[in-house]
């Protein structure tokens, strides 16, 4: 039960009350061919029609009850004062590694002269050399070494799936520590939120993770299951170390019984738990066929130390053993046909979202998988994604739930 704060999600499926989202904006404009891979996109997207399904998207939420805020306006919200400014400023400096102190504090200077709403969006689109005025100064080695790179500040244009930055577990906050450098910025933003924006009220909020840490944890792979039970994929993204320090808080801390670490593939196509698994109903996951007997799951208690482990027979096993439940329905993706289910795989099949038990919101391209849930009981919301899915992501990753009503 929440203690006075404003966060509080004790589950996957919960009616969603209140969300956190980023509305695509200028970073996705300078995503170039040559600089996708180290922004983690295999493609570039149309903005215009990404905003359009983006804002399909926020207002499917809306009309079922769900408060919709976004980065962007809490972030300009948060910048009040000249010293939270220079703060903000110099921990974005920081992050990009720009190793020039006398172009630092150039770059500091000219961004400390814009608006709250510019500093913003020089935050998440970046800040190109040619939008600096030119300045007499010294060349270092380093102004060389990257002197054809377009960009004093790299443009962050995976912010849009606010899942991963952070997690609301019962009533306190993971703030998470990301595989990737091309993310980190992302924490950071969120960091601020936490301290500065009293929507979170900090002082009412529990800190479960910091982005600081050392071992990576990103929430696509964290399920808040029940009030007493939280599933973590260990994948990609996630480290095993990062899922036993969180877990240890977790049973300790949060009222927190049972953690059942999941083990997924470690490949890009399965980058997050929730790309191949996520829960639709009280009883009732939808997964991809193609990882269904491959997934290795573990249920972690509190222990003297650190968390005792046992080895689950299956997933199903694990699933009935932390939930309590008589059975569990597994819901197979493209209608369980394996060549269907690896398409609608790539384009997020199984990343759904649930808006309240039994409704969930997927993209309409994946028409197999989507029947597929309205045959076992499930009412499925659909949204155009055909440019949001460029990225790699669904509903689930676009989305931070920031309340949920308490089954």
């Amino acid at each position: 039960m929440n203690q006075g704060g404003f966060l509080n999600v004790t589950s996957e499926i919960g009616k969603l009350k209140a969300v956190l989202l980023h509305r695509p904006g200028q970073e996705l404009e300078r995503l170039t061919p040559q600089y996708l891979h180290e922004l983690l996109f295999d493609d570039i997207p149309w903005l215009k029609q990404m905003r359009k399904e983006h804002d399909l998207f926020a207002d499917t939420m809306r009309t079922r009850g769900t408060t919709v805020y976004y980065y962007e306006e809490l972030l300009e919200e948060l910048l009040t004062t000249e010293e939270i400014k220079k703060s903000f400023i110099k921990d974005i400096i920081n992050n990009c590694n720009i190793a020039n102190v006398e172009l630092e504090r150039i770059i500091e200077e000219f961004i400390l002269s814009k608006d709250s709403k510019e500093i913003v969006n020089i935050a998440i689109a970046g800040l190109r050399k040619n939008d600096l005025p030119e300045v007499e100064r010294d060349f270092h080695l380093v102004d060389y070494i990257k002197e054809h790179h377009p960009f004093y500040i790299n443009p962050i244009p995976n912010l849009y799936f606010t899942r991963d930055p952070g997690t609301v577990i019962t009533n306190g906050l993971s703030i998470n520590k990301m595989n990737t450098p091309a993310r980190n910025r992302e924490t950071m933003f969120l960091e601020y939120i936490y301290h500065y924006h009293p929507l979170f009220k900090k002082e009412n909020t529990p800190l479960w993770y910091d982005y600081k840490e050392s071992h990576s944890i990103e929430g696509g792979d964290i399920l808040v299951l029940s009030d007493k039970v939280v599933a973590i994929g260990c994948s990609e993204r996630t480290s095993a170390r990062g899922i036993e320090v969180l877990s240890e808080r977790l049973l300790e801390k949060a009222n927190i019984e049972k953690v059942l670490a999941i083990e997924i593939p470690f490949t890009r196509a399965y980058m997050h738990l929730d790309t191949v698994f996520t829960m639709v109903d009280y009883d009732k996951f939808t997964i991809y066929p193609g990882v269904q007997g491959r997934l290795k799951a573990y249920e972690m208690t509190k222990g003297k130390s650190t968390p005792n482990v046992v080895q689950m027979e299956t997933l199903e096993a694990g699933l009935k053993s932390v939930l309590n439940l008589p059975a569990v329905k597994l819901i197979q993706s493209g209608g369980g046909d394996e060549l269907t289910a690896a398409r609608e795989q790539w384009n997020d099949s199984t990343n759904t979202l649930a808006l309240a038990p039994g409704v969930v919101v997927t993209y309409n391209r994946n028409e197999a998988s989507n029947e597929t849930l309205r045959q076992n009981g499930i009412e499925v919301l659909e949204i155009e994604g055909s440019e949001l899915v460029r990225g790699r992501g669904g509903p689930r990753c676009m989305s931070m739930p920031l309340v949920r009503e308490e089954l």
